[in-house]
């Protein structure tokens, strides 16, 4: 769970609380409490995923077991350079890329770090609207799935036509049509013209 994501929670069609976890989680804690609460979801704004949270215990456990990077057990040291973030994962290559590897200054370590920050820094607005559509595409599929007009506007999404996307959505509930166009905003901002 990413702690620095925002989160936004749905009753139904009606968002009822968006901020940071630990907010969001305290405001489903009193919902939940309603013995006529409806169907609640909540989702991660930066991925359009429908998050579960453990809401158990009293409102400072819940906030403490929030604020240890969601919840979970720090992993164990191992070799290497943790402190940095650094992460080790099998990357496979076929001989000549491994040769061009090692002849480069650094080593293979180095060259594929600035290989990545390159591709990333040069595709930054293609990532965001890829990114975007796909988070807007997740919540309109749990929120609206079965609505009228959610595969044409889906496919209007990823064509990138946000007049067509907007039509679409104007007869869907506020709340649901309001967070899915928010979702979508960065893929019809930046980044369509570079694809």
């Amino acid at each position: 769970m990413d702690l620095s994501s925002t989160y936004t929670a749905f009753e139904g069609d009606r968002r009822i609380v968006a901020g940071r976890l630990q907010d969001v989680a305290l405001a489903l804690r009193k919902v939940m409490e309603r013995a006529d609460h409806g169907a609640v979801l909540t989702f991660d704004d930066n991925t359009g995923r429908s998050v579960d949270f453990d809401l158990r215990g009293t409102d400072e456990e819940v906030i403490e077991r929030f604020s240890q990077a969601g919840g979970k057990e720090p992993p164990p040291r191992s070799p290497g350079r943790p402190k940095l973030g650094v992460v080790a994962r099998e990357v496979t290559l076929l001989p000549r890329h491994w040769d061009w590897l090692a002849s480069q200054p650094g080593g293979a370590s180095a060259t594929l770090r600035r290989l990545v920050e390159t591709a990333r820094a040069a595709g930054g607005g293609q990532d965001r609207a890829r990114r975007a559509m796909e988070a807007s595409d997740r919540f309109m599929s749990a929120m609206a799935g079965n609505r009228p007009g959610y595969e044409e506007a889906a496919r209007a999404l990823y064509a990138g036509d946000g007049m067509r996307f907007d039509e679409l959505l104007a007869a869907w509930p506020t709340d649901v049509r309001d967070h899915a166009r928010a979702l979508a905003a960065p893929a019809f901002t930046g980044g369509m013209d570079d694809r």
